[in-house]
């Protein structure tokens, strides 16, 4: 299962409109998002899970994003704090940025104006998420997709290319049977002329650097008159 770390927003909006339009426009720039209309809402969330930004309305329905601020940062003093609010008072925004409030943006906005700030503040708190390694794993066995290697055991098994390419094939569609047609053209694309015989010499060889007992295997099942399947689980 292949799974990469985003920073994490939680949009306290009370307006239906402005949340759903905010949390589009993050998830589409590539931050996992999370909402709350409401102030009581957002503060049992974070019982659960603590996002790395909040994205806070002033004028909520049972508090004001002022009071939110100030309970937020009894919580928690890192979860950075982008006000999203109508006013343009100046009070208003020294007041919140007193408060603990890293930045201030005023409504009606441009999404990619808040994305930028967003970003800009998390490299100024250094909690941008780093990015990290797409790893597909099963079991013992380790598919390193950025480096393009294979690890049992956290040693390194040496594949040609075209096994790569199987055991990816194979991880990418865990417990499904695949007939040898299908892995020829996914491994080795639908123009490939060969014999499916190719599809079972991989897998042989496969076997023999993969199990731990190639006469028994257990992660590349055989299935009887179709081709082989992956477990997942084993």
């Amino acid at each position: 299962m292949e799974t990469l770390y985003r920073n994490e927003v939680l949009i306290v909006e009370d307006d239906d409109n402005i949340r759903r339009f905010v949390a589009i426009n993050l998830d589409r720039a590539g931050f996992k998002v999370t909402e709350a209309a409401l102030g009581e809402q957002a503060l049992k969330s974070l019982a659960i899970s603590r996002p790395d930004v909040v994205v806070l309305d002033i004028m909520l329905p049972d508090m004001d994003g002022f009071d939110f601020c100030r309970k937020l940062r009894e919580i928690d003093s890192d979860i950075v704090i982008v006000f999203l609010t109508a006013r343009t008072q100046d009070l208003d925004k020294i007041r919140g940025l007193e408060l603990g409030a890293d930045d201030y943006i005023v409504k009606p906005f441009n999404p990619l104006e808040l994305v930028a700030r967003i970003r800009t503040v998390l490299r100024r708190t250094q909690k941008v998420a780093e990015p990290q390694r797409k790893i597909l794993q099963a079991g013992s066995i380790r598919l390193d997709l950025d480096a393009k290697l294979l690890f049992k055991h956290d040693c390194v098994i040496e594949v040609t290319p075209k096994e790569y390419q199987m055991v990816k094939t194979f991880m990418d569609n865990p417990d499904k049977a695949l007939s040898r047609n299908e892995l020829l053209n996914l491994v080795w694309g639908e123009d490939f002329m060969g014999d499916t015989k190719t599809v079972d010499v991989h897998v042989r060889k496969l076997r023999e650097k993969i199990e731990d007992d190639c006469s028994k295997p257990k992660l590349i099942e055989t299935v009887w008159g179709l081709g082989y399947r992956w477990k997942q689980e084993v």
